[in-house]
């Protein structure tokens, strides 16, 4: 008897255990069951600017999201500092639901230009929303402004033709130096011609390098005719 009741108890706790372990997994981070980025697109997009550094025009119908990112986390008045993105969090959430003048961090001239945003209570679920809260202070920080803006000074810096290879994703079957799945820029600069580089690009070749496996070289039809030149001579150069 003592022997049964020990092995209930035992199924007991393990029941309990196993319990609080899935609660806890599935509530500890819910927000992270949402695609976020996609999100935002899907529900902000149409009214707000998601581009960081943000594009502005003079009929836009909202302050661009890094824009209202970066002045919601700026003026919220939190009682402890490590608090201010939660309280950021939090306003967003309850803004976006129950929105005011009185609430808004705005001034009286954006406040006139852009009017007090609807409430989307029947647009995005809490779920939603607590996702999309959470990601707009975790993507748009100063120092994801800052790494963004160095990114695009180093690509502004490139050569057409090495932005064409990036474009068409030459680097996933070409490096600079070395084969992968197909010959190096180098070693197909040393072996072939202009018109030769012009020709795979458009129409794709096959088993051209041993050294590689025979591998085939896709054609890009949809490639313009400009791309092909600069491209082209571009690789040319990598010798």
């Amino acid at each position: 008897m003592e022997k049964y009741k020990g092995n209930i108890l035992l199924r007991f706790t393990l029941i309990i255990a196993l319990f609080f372990i899935l609660t806890g997994c599935n509530n500890s981070e819910p927000h992270k069951q949402y695609d976020a980025k996609k999100l935002i697109k899907k529900r902000c997009s149409s009214c707000h600017n998601l581009d960081m550094p943000p594009i502005t025009s003079e009929d836009e119908l909202a302050p661009p999201m890094m824009a209202v990112a970066f002045h919601v986390h700026s003026f919220v008045k939190p009682s402890d500092e490590s608090q201010r993105t939660a309280k950021s969090i939090a306003f967003v959430k309850d803004y976006v639901y129950a929105p005011s003048a009185k609430k808004s961090f705005c001034d009286k001239k954006s406040l006139e230009s852009y009017g007090i945003m609807p409430s989307q209570e029947k647009n995005v679920t809490k779920g939603e929303l607590n996702a999309i809260a959470i990601y707009m202070f975790e993507h748009f920080t100063p120092q994801n402004l800052t790494k963004i803006q160095e990114e695009k000074r180093v690509y502004n810096s490139l050569e057409e033709g090495h932005k064409i290879a990036l474009k068409y994703r030459c680097l996933g079957c070409h490096s600079f130096t070395r084969k992968v799945v197909g010959p190096s820029f180098k070693e197909i600069a040393k072996k072939v011609t202009l018109e030769e580089i012009k020709k795979s690009i458009q129409n794709g070749s096959r088993y051209k390098w041993k050294e590689v496996n025979k591998a085939i070289m896709p054609k890009f039809p949809n490639i313009k005719e400009r791309e092909v030149d600069e491209l082209s001579k571009w690789l040319l150069k990598q010798k």
